[in-house]
């Protein structure tokens, strides 16, 4: 079973190369993040031609999470049960589902913004949210994964520059907390440093050239439980599909499974 997360910013404008891309490698189940459209511009239609089901939450412009399936898809549940509000507003940021032999999430964390910034209080309680809601799953003996775009750099060696970013984002000590409190939740990073090549970096600003100059960070993770762990027998970055016209700034992370 081959399973993937991929940030696409914006699904209308990365639709052809999805396709192809779903059609090339195999994948049973994706988890989509940054649809960045309303759930009647979601292009159910062309999926389905691909074999295809998709459960979906999302709402508009922004944000936006999807799970697409070849191998089913039950108990769905849109949204963070017990997740926080923006500004008043449940943002669409997680879906699940049974697909298969596995329960999986989509998961887009918010962003933060900057320390210090109500968006940035607002990542961390999501986050506390997301570990009280995986905790049964995560210490079950069902294969369990939640994968995304976690807006968290693990560790230092995960961003190009650590200098860079100090003082920053996606990096400071309350983040990277939050993460080790999902390890503790019974979840671990699956996918394993080095790769095939030193840096597996996962996305790449489109300014001042960063993919050619592999400014990038390693912020889309796939966290599994123990079963799930157990059953990996690959896992990669499709690094080739940040390149070309019309890329997303996220490419595809690949975990193949022998469920």
């Amino acid at each position: 079973m081959r399973i993937a997360t991929w940030n696409v910013n914006s699904i209308t404008a990365r639709l052809p190369r999805l396709l192809a891309w779903l059609e090339s490698t195999g994948t049973d189940v994706l988890c989509i993040q940054e649809t960045k459209c309303s759930a009647e511009q979601f292009p159910r239609d062309e999926l389905r031609e691909l074999g295809y089901e998709a459960a979906l939450n999302c709402s508009g412009r922004w944000n936006g999470v999807a799970l697409l399936s070849k191998v089913g898809l039950e108990d769905v549940v849109a949204g963070l049960p017990g997740g926080p509000h923006y500004e008043g507003v449940e943002e669409p940021r997680a879906i699940s589902a049974t697909c298969g032999p596995a329960r999986v999430w989509s998961v887009y964390v918010p962003n933060g913004r900057e320390v210090g910034h109500a968006h940035y209080t607002y990542k961390l309680s999501w986050f506390e949210a997301l570990k009280a809601a995986v905790a049964e799953d995560a210490s079950g003996s069902r294969p369990f994964a939640v994968l995304g775009d976690y807006n968290v750099a693990p560790a230092d060696e995960d961003v190009w520059d650590p200098a860079v970013f100090e003082g920053a984002t996606h990096v400071t000590p309350a983040e990277r907390a939050a993460l080790s409190a999902l390890r503790e939740a019974g979840l671990t990073d699956v996918v394993p440093r080095p790769l095939k090549y030193d840096r597996p970096y996962t996305y790449w600003d489109y300014r001042q050239l960063a993919f050619p100059k592999n400014n990038g960070m390693r912020i889309d993770l796939v966290y599994g439980n123990q079963p799930f762990a157990k059953a990996v027998s690959d896992a990669y970055v499709d690094r080739e599909e940040r390149k070309g016209k019309g890329a997303s700034d996220h490419a595809p992370v690949v975990v193949d499974l022998e469920v």
